[in-house]
C-alpha cells in the first residue's frame, strides 16, 4: 500500500484534514497529531475528507475514537466526508457515528 499523506488547512472556524491513503496506524497517528497540534492553538472543530483513504482498519478508527474523546473534553467536534461505502459502514458498526457526524 502507498505511503499515507496528509494536507491539513484552516477554513474559519474548521480544520480539514485530507487524508490519502491507508488509514491504519501510520496514518491514524498522522491524522492524531495533526488534531491535537490544532487543538493546543485552540481549534475545536474538524472535518476530515477520507475521500483517497478508501480503507480504514481497526487501529485507524481507534485512533478516531481517541481524538473524539479529546474534543469531547473541549467541546469539540469531529465529521467526516466522501467516506467509501465499506468505511461509512464501518463506521456505524464500531460507533463512530454516534460521536461524530458523516456528512454528505
Amino acid at each position: 500500500m502507498a505511503d499515507f499523506s496528509l494536507n491539513v488547512r484552516d477554513e474559519g472556524d474548521v480544520v480539514i484534514i485530507e487524508t490519502n491513503g491507508y488509514l491504519n496506524n501510520v496514518g491514524g497517528e498522522k491524522v492524531s497529531e495533526a488534531c491535537y497540534e490544532k487543538m493546543e492553538s485552540g481549534k475545536k472543530l474538524f472535518l476530515i475528507n477520507l475521500e483517497n483513504s478508501k480503507v480504514v482498519n481497526s487501529i485507524g478508527v481507534s485512533i478516531l475514537i481517541e481524538i473524539i474523546e479529546k474534543l469531547q473534553d473541549v467541546d469539540g467536534k469531529l465529521g467526516y466526508y466522501n467516506l467509501a461505502p465499506i468505511v461509512e459502514k464501518t463506521f456505524n458498526i464500531m460507533g463512530l457515528t454516534k460521536y461524530s457526524t458523516v456528512f454528505y
